[in-house]
C-alpha cells in the first residue's frame, strides 16, 4: 500500500521467494501486490543455489534500476540476515573460485568441511552454512578469498527508513496457526509432491526450511499427518522468536526501527513517516 502511495516498487528479502514453485510455503502472497513492480521473486530454479552474496549484488542492482527511474524503492521481508546486510552494509567478499577448489572439498567429508571453515572463520555467525553441503564448501570459498583479499561488494548509497509491525504476542501466535491452516487447506503439501516430481531431492526440499522440511518427512512417511502439523506449527513459532532477536539484533546495531501498532490506524501512520522521512532529506 504504501509503495502505491509513493511511486515505489518492492525488493524483496526473503531468502526463499527468489525461487520459483515455492509459493504457498514462502508466503509470496503476489496478489497484494496489484499492479506494484517487485524486483527479487520467482528468479531461479529450486534446484539452483542463491545465497547472502548473490542476494546483496542482485539488490544492488534492483535497487539502482529503481532510483534510476525516480521511484522509490520498498525492502519488503524477510530474512533477518538479508535485511541486516543491506541496513548494516555487511562487507561482503565476492568469492572468485575455481572449479579445481571446488571438487576438492566435494571430496571431503562434512565433519572435514565444518572444521576447516571454523579455522577459517572461527567467529562463524551464520551456522545454518553448516547444515547444508553445499552451502558449506560455499562458505569455505568465500572465506578463503576474504582471506585473500578479493574484490568486496560496493553497497550504494541511500538513507533508510525502517518500518516495523507491532502485533500482540498472543495474537500473532494465533495467526500464525491459523496461516499454516490456510496453507494446508490451499496446497502446500501438494506443491510439496510437486517440487518432488520435478527431481528436487528429499534433503534439498528439507533444507528450504520449516515448512517444506516437515512436510517432506511427512510425505516420506516419517511423520504422520497430525505430527507434522503440531511439530510444524511449533517450529514456526520458535522461528517466529528468532525473526523477533534479528530485529533486536538491527536496533542494537543503531538502525531505528519505527514500530507501529497493526490497527486500523496502521497505513495513516506509516505515510506520516514516510512524508516526514522523504521531506526530511530534499
Amino acid at each position: 500500500a504504501l509503495a502505491k502511495l509513493f511511486n515505489g516498487e518492492i525488493i524483496s528479502a526473503d531468502s526463499r521467494q527468489v525461487y520459483r514453485g515455492m509459493d504457498i510455503g514462502t508466503g509470496k502472497d503476489l496478489i497484494e501486490y496489484g499492479e506494484t513492480p517487485y524486483h527479487l521473486i520467482d528468479i531461479i530454479n529450486p534446484d539452483q543455489e542463491y545465497n547472502l552474496f548473490q542476494f546483496s549484488e542482485d539488490f544492488k542492482h534492483c535497487h539502482s534500476k529503481i532510483v534510476h527511474k525516480a521511484a522509490l524503492p520498498f525492502l519488503v521481508g524477510g530474512t533477518g540476515m538479508y535485511l541486516d546486510a543491506v541496513l548494516s552494509r555487511y562487507n561482503l567478499t565476492i568469492a572468485k573460485t575455481t572449479e579445481n577448489a571446488r571438487k576438492l572439498y566435494e571430496k571431503k567429508s562434512n565433519l572435514e568441511l565444518i572444521s576447516h571453515l571454523f579455522t577459517l572463520k572461527p567467529e562463524l555467525h551464520n551456522t545454518t552454512d553448516t547444515n547444508d553441503r553445499n552451502r558449506l564448501i560455499q562458505a569455505i570459498l568465500i572465506a578463503e578469498a576474504e582471506s585473500t583479499k578479493e574484490e568486496t561488494i560496493t553497497w550504494p548509497d541511500f538513507n533508510s527508513l525502517i518500518i516495523g509491525i507491532n502485533i500482540d504476542r498472543e495474537l500473532c501466535r494465533t495467526r500464525i496457526t491459523n496461516r499454516l491452516k490456510k496453507r494446508l487447506e490451499e496446497g502446500m503439501i501438494e506443491e510439496v509432491v510437486k517440487l518432488k516430481d520435478s527431481n528436487i531431492a528429499w534433503e534439498t526440499l528439507e533444507n528450504f526450511g520449516l515448512e517444506y522440511r516437515f512436510i517432506a518427512q511427512h510425505l516420506q512417511g516419517k511423520l504422520n499427518y497430525n505430527d507434522m502439523f503440531q511439530k510444524l506449527n511449533s517450529a514456526i513459532h520458535r522461528f517466529a522468536k528468532q525473526q523477533n532477536k534479528w530485529f533486536r539484533k538491527i536496533e542494537k546495531k543503531g538502525h531505528q526501527i519505527n514500530w507501529l501498532e497493526a490497527d486500523d490506524q496502521l497505513l495513516l501512520n506509516a505515510e506520516l513517516l514516510v512524508n516526514t522521512s522523504l521531506s526530511q532529506q530534499k
